[in-house]
């Protein structure tokens, strides 16, 4: 590895070591006084293990490592790479995130579904490890065995993940273990309910679960497969214990525009969640923690911010990349692009690097946990902060129609060249298509954008696009206009009380239904809600000033009372409905058509004073005392 130390050191303002040959083995003396000193990084991700250990054995912190040597310096481009490497080294400068979790306990209670002769097989070589309970179709199919449970039934309905599986069963029969001779079994029972810790599904049939690879504490395997068969059975042996899961997400309910007064309105997350995490629960949506596997997807697609991804948080995923381009940058690096991968595109990576033709110079790779993560908000970020182009890499794990609604609405925001996907596991034909690209101009002025996901969204397409007043997007997106037809519209103001984010509003002193197009989620709860269907919307992302402030989308002059003067309702309403009930017997006779153009006191006042009127009652009973009821009993 050719390294400059000192044009290294110069940029990144850290002390730059010379290379080493074999750190990890003939001199690793060197690394223990590079821990001893403290304050160390190691630039070798291969060996963090050893050195590690090395810390554990000195009695000191262990260091963080940063992999240089296959991300920048193993490739075959002859273009420099102190930018490239300047940029990783501030990247990795950056505070981790605290990892949040939450225990789950798993006791080892296993449930094993499916043929006979496998369940029983796969029951006696868990019998040891687990507490196993065999499910079989029917009782004739059951071995007469004291080393696991055998009961029979169907398979209703399964809830829950690992340590709080719970079963419903039907036909449910279990056997008598006091009899003599062959098995009693008892009767058949409807809607069992029993809990486990472990599914072991040897069906082969339609899994119990969406997404089942991503259901901890499911593990399905073909009974006709030897391998997926031991592999599942050695996998569930390891399921005893307390284990730490991850909470990848945080909610804040009040955000949520999912529903109002029962009226249905975003339902994204709800839409793209693959395992079923994501329920609705009245106004709102909850996520359960246990099942939620940590895709990122219901982050990126959250118009409102009510779910954003926590491992790690979105601000630091934002932060990564505006310190990679403003790294690059300042170490005289010129239009970088960005590689956004998963650990199977790090492990590509990897590959090209020691094998074949590696990362050209100006690509910056930048690791995430869950991909899905990275939206269009993140790809706009990056463009803005002076990425000339952002390329995706998804592993055989991302959610593919989630990932490409994110590019088609980033294309949207930014430009049909500056969003890349490269679908491929081919290590070599990654590093071809990353060197064959031709990447667009960056942008000449990059700006770092702070604040929500909507915010940052909006800032940096005002930067790649500061000519242009708005950009029409593809139908679904979170951001847009409300267009009202006033010639249907009567100011009824529904939307307005149901609008979760506030973009609809209203004027207390006069008819009018006002917008703020920065504030509106798309939802659809106003035009669902319009009695008159007066509302469509308009996917856009207005660029202008105006989208910051209210403005007036139908107005009305008011109706004065015709007894008080003071201001109320809508005058074509008021008019509208005086002449529809001219003509109504129940409105015939003295002020009763009257009362409808008056305010709410001058009417009450009014139906007060009325000859008929519906407040009066008949005279007060005059109060009866001991002299009354004695005066009875005497004329008695």
């Amino acid at each position: 590895m050719q390294l400059d130390t000192d044009a290294l050191s110069q940029r990144t303002g850290l002390t730059v070591k010379s290379p080493c040959s074999s750190l990890c083995t003939d001199q690793i003396e060197r690394a223990a006084g590079a821990l001893t000193e403290g304050d160390t990084i190691f630039c070798c991700t291969q060996q963090q293990v050893t050195f590690d250990a090395l810390a554990e054995e000195l009695d000191t912190p262990a260091a963080p490592t940063i992999d240089l040597r296959d991300r920048a310096e193993w490739s075959d481009d002859p273009a420099s790479k102190l930018p490239k490497m300047s940029a990783l080294i501030a990247e990795a400068m950056l505070p981790a995130a605290t990892e949040k979790t939450i225990d789950i306990t798993s006791h080892g209670m296993c449930l094993i579904i499916g043929p006979a002769q496998t369940a029983l097989l796969a029951a006696e070589q868990l019998k040891d490890y687990l507490g196993v309970t065999v499910l079989l179709d029917a009782p004739d199919d059951a071995a007469e065995t004291r080393d696991f449970d055998v009961v029979s039934g169907r398979l209703r309905k399964a809830q829950g993940s690992l340590g709080q599986f719970r079963i419903t069963l039907d036909a449910f029969q279990q056997p008598d273990p006091s009899g003599r001779g062959a098995l009693v079994w008892s009767d058949a029972q409807n809607g069992a309910v029993t809990d486990c810790d472990i599914i072991l599904d040897l069906t082969g049939n339609t899994p119990l679960f969406p997404a089942p690879e991503k259901r901890e504490g499911y593990l399905r395997a073909d009974p006709k497969h030897p391998a997926s068969l031991t592999n599942a059975i050695l996998s569930a042996s390891h399921l005893v214990g307390t284990f730490e899961k991850p909470l990848y997400v945080r909610a804040e309910p009040l955000l949520c525009a999912h529903s109002r007064a029962e009226q249905a309105g975003c339902s994204r997350c709800l839409d793209l969640c693959p395992t079923g995490a994501i329920t609705p629960n009245g106004d709102h949506v909850t996520i359960d923690p246990q099942i939620c596997a940590g895709c990122g997807g219901c982050s990126s697609v959250c118009p409102s911010g009510a779910i954003s991804y926590d491992a790690p948080p979105v601000d630091l995923t934002m932060r990564r990349v505006q310190t990679l381009a403003k790294a690059y940058l300042a170490a005289d690096g010129t239009a970088p692009r960005l590689l956004a991968h998963d650990a199977h595109g790090a492990e590509m990576i990897r590959l090209s690097a020691r094998h074949g033709r590696g990362l050209p110079a100006d690509v910056i790779p930048m690791e995430m946990s869950a991909l899905g993560a990275f939206g269009h908000a993140e790809m706009l970020a990056a463009l803005a902060a002076g990425f000339a182009s952002v390329t995706i890499l998804p592993g055989p794990k991302v959610e593919q129609d989630a990932m490409g609604a994110q590019i088609a609405l980033a294309r949207a925001l930014s430009g049909p060249d500056q969003i890349l996907l490269l679908e491929t596991s081919d290590p070599d034909a990654m590093s071809e298509a990353l060197y064959a690209e031709i990447a667009a101009a960056a942008v000449e002025n990059p700006v770092r954008p702070m604040g929500t996901r909507r915010q940052i969204t909006r800032q940096a397409a005002r930067a790649l696009h500061p000519d242009q007043p708005a950009l029409p997007l593809p139908d679904g997106a979170p951001y847009g206009a409300v267009l009202v037809d006033t010639d249907s519209c009567t100011l009824c103001l529904s939307c307005v009380s149901l609008c979760p984010s506030g973009a609809l509003g209203d004027n207390p002193d006069a008819p009018q239904l006002r917008f703020q197009e920065d504030a509106c989620l798309q939802c659809g709860l106003c035009s669902n809600i319009c009695p008159e269907n007066a509302i469509t919307l308009q996917p856009q992302l207005n660029l202008a000033d105006t989208a910051l402030s209210q403005e007036v989308l139908n107005e009305e002059e008011p109706f004065a009372c015709i007894e008080c003067g003071a201001l109320f309702g809508v005058k074509s309403t008021i008019d509208r409905i005086t002449e529809k009930l001219s003509s109504h017997a129940m409105f015939q006779g003295g002020d009763k058509l009257r009362m409808i153009q008056m305010c709410d006191d001058c009417r009450v006042n009014a139906q007060f004073h009325a000859a008929d009127n519906p407040f009066q009652g008949g005279s007060r009973p005059l109060p009866r005392t001991t002299s009354d009821y004695l005066s009875k009993r005497r004329d008695h």
